[in-house]
């Protein structure tokens, strides 16, 4: 091999020597400079850079089958072994358990039963009718003896309802005149709906409470329940309810009696 000189390394742009000469009196942080000093170490690393990526891309079907092999082994189905899970077989030879012990005998107890305080009549039981019983004439009231003996008359008593009192549940419930049918016709050519809830597009049920007097008059007219964001619609059906006609009313014991009323009004827009 020739011993390297300056006229050798002349053709040579990465030499040292020759460009320590060519960059004498020249500015070396010049780009030129700098790369020709690092090109053998910047082929280096991208010869290493090429062969590494060849190397990869050539064993990348080799990774492939390694992963799919641990999946393989992953999913292997895991062999469950059945146990003999029969009872094993009596000793012949243990002697079985004593029997228990008789229960004890059951003594016969009255049970008092303390008395109790009521408020009801206590009836006395018929008399035992006998021959020498004396015999009674249901349409004289007389016996046939010398005394007489005189059945008093049973009366039924109907206790009158007071007059403020209110019934919910009475045995002929009040009525609008011809019936529920009318009723709510009455309420679908009466009801108003009210402009704000209206275009508010508000819905729902108010639920009314009032008083049929016995005149037949409509009192005490409440809301139970409204409708919730339409005050206006409960307005209505107060107003409603009380331009309703007089109702034929209730009675309790024959008598007219005051009865209260729920009625629900329902608000839709069609």
């Amino acid at each position: 091999m020739p011993e390297k000189t300056l006229f050798n390394e002349w053709t040579d742009v990465v030499a040292e020597g020759r460009n320590a000469l060519v960059f004498e009196d020249r500015n070396k942080v010049y780009g030129a400079f700098e790369l020709r000093r690092r090109y053998n170490r910047t082929v280096a690393i991208a010869l290493t850079i090429a062969v590494a990526s060849f190397l990869f891309m050539v064993s990348i079907p080799s990774i492939i089958a390694f992963i799919e092999g641990l999946k393989t082994e992953e999913m292997k189905p895991v062999e469950i072994t059945s146990a003999d899970l029969t009872p094993p077989p009596l000793d012949e030879t243990t002697p079985p358990p004593p029997p228990p012990p008789p229960p004890p005998p059951v003594e016969q107890t009255i049970k008092f039963t303390p008395p109790v305080v009521t408020d009801e009549k206590v009836v006395d039981p018929p008399p035992v009718i006998t021959e020498d019983s004396p015999k009674i004439d249901l349409d004289t009231h007389e016996k046939t003896g010398d005394d007489n003996i005189v059945i008093p008359e049973e009366k039924n008593v109907v206790v009158a309802p007071a007059d403020d009192q209110i019934f919910t549940v009475v045995e002929q419930q009040a009525s609008f005149p011809g019936g529920d049918a009318e009723m709510y016709n009455f309420i679908r050519k009466s009801v108003v709906y009210p402009q704000v809830e209206k275009e508010a597009n508000i819905t729902g049920t108010c639920y009314v409470t009032f008083v049929v007097e016995k005149s037949g008059a409509i009192t005490d007219v409440k809301i139970l329940r409204g409708v919730s964001g339409g005050p206006g619609c409960d307005k209505e059906a107060i107003r409603v309810v009380k331009s309703m006609p007089p109702w034929k009313p209730g009675k309790q014991n024959g008598h007219e009696v005051r009865v209260q009323f729920n009625l629900p009004i329902k608000f839709t827009i069609r």
